[in-house]
């Protein structure tokens, strides 16, 4: 199955959407589904990442230094020219905002070791990651958009994304790896995680595509506008994070976590601040949607490109 990894995982979106299409009235289904399977598939990632190496990723001022520079200065500069584009239309403005000044802090960590990246980096970066963000969306919409939208920003899904998507999944890999020192069932289970890594993540793929497109396919004759915008950004981010790997001196697994970093954004967590707006920015929540679905392309075409852009296994990217 890994060997056939990719065409699985194409193969899963389609299948997703085929179903979503087909019975758009189990779209809410499919959207409580999301959180169980990306917490399963996080700790599968989770349980294969060596928790040593995350305590060495948080003494690498380096690299954290590269994640901050790339997802809360380079970033934004994107954002913004992209932006104008779409900057008459006020909720595509603002769905646009919301899903792409947000760095993605789960399952980037996994399309990340599929790459072979450093995953424990990005895993020990992720709690900066998801309060920096916190801090400073409302700053960026009060200089992009303007202090009306800030004023009915709530924060609460960051904050229970970040305990159910990250600290859950993250305690039960920790006390399974330390039982498995000790209990043969323990070290069975991570054996079986390992083993259905392939299948978890063609099930979530499927679920979050049968969950959002739908909403996608209804609103698809206002939403044209963005998603070129998205693809331009998955085109043009690797090369921005290899740049910036080669300016901090990154090797060739940190660059490949870099690029994911920059590339990836934090779509299912922001999607219910843009489902909390008012009705006259409502289809914000599909803009968000939409780059859900452009990126988990995007992610596949990814795992095999970005290995053949950044090349290598331990050699430092010099500038």
């Amino acid at each position: 199955m890994e060997r056939w990894q990719i065409l699985l995982y194409l193969g899963a979106l389609a299948v997703g959407a085929a179903v979503g299409l087909a019975f758009p009235s189990a779209a809410h289904g499919f959207e409580l589904a999301i959180n169980p399977v990306l917490i399963v598939l996080l700790y599968a990632t989770f349980l294969a990442v060596p928790f040593p190496e995350i305590g060495k990723a948080l003494k690498d001022a380096r690299f954290l230094g590269a994640v901050l520079v790339l997802n809360f200065v380079l970033v934004p500069v994107v954002v913004w020219v992209l932006s104008r584009f779409v900057a008459g239309e006020q909720a595509l403005l603002v769905g646009v905002f919301l899903v792409l000044l947000t760095p993605c802090i789960d399952y980037v960590i996994v399309f990340s070791r599929l790459a072979g990246g450093a995953s424990s980096r990005l895993l020990a970066a992720a709690p900066l990651l998801m309060l920096l963000q916190l801090a400073l969306l409302p700053v960026y919409l009060l200089v992009f958009v303007g202090p009306e939208l800030v004023e009915i920003i709530d924060v609460a899904p960051f904050i229970d994304a970040f305990l159910v998507l990250i600290v859950l999944p993250l305690t039960l890999a920790i006390l399974t790896q330390l039982l498995a020192r000790r209990f043969a069932l323990a070290r069975a289970v991570e054996r079986a995680m390992e083993t259905a890594m392939v299948p978890v993540m063609m099930l979530t793929l499927a679920v979050v595509v049968a969950s959002q497109i739908e909403a996608v396919r209804s609103e698809f004759g206002l939403l044209v506008a963005v998603i070129p915008l998205y693809v331009a950004f998955l085109i043009v981010m690797p090369f921005i994070g290899w740049g910036t790997a080669r300016l901090f001196r990154q090797d060739v697994p940190s660059a490949r976590a870099l690029i994911f970093s920059g590339a990836t954004r934090n779509s299912l967590v922001v999607l219910p601040l843009a489902l909390a707006l008012p009705e006259s920015l409502a289809l914000a929540a599909v803009v968000v949607v939409t780059q859900t679905l452009v990126e988990l392309v995007g992610m596949v075409v990814y795992v095999r490109a970005i290995p053949l852009l950044v090349r290598g296994r331990g050699a430092t990217v010099t500038a």
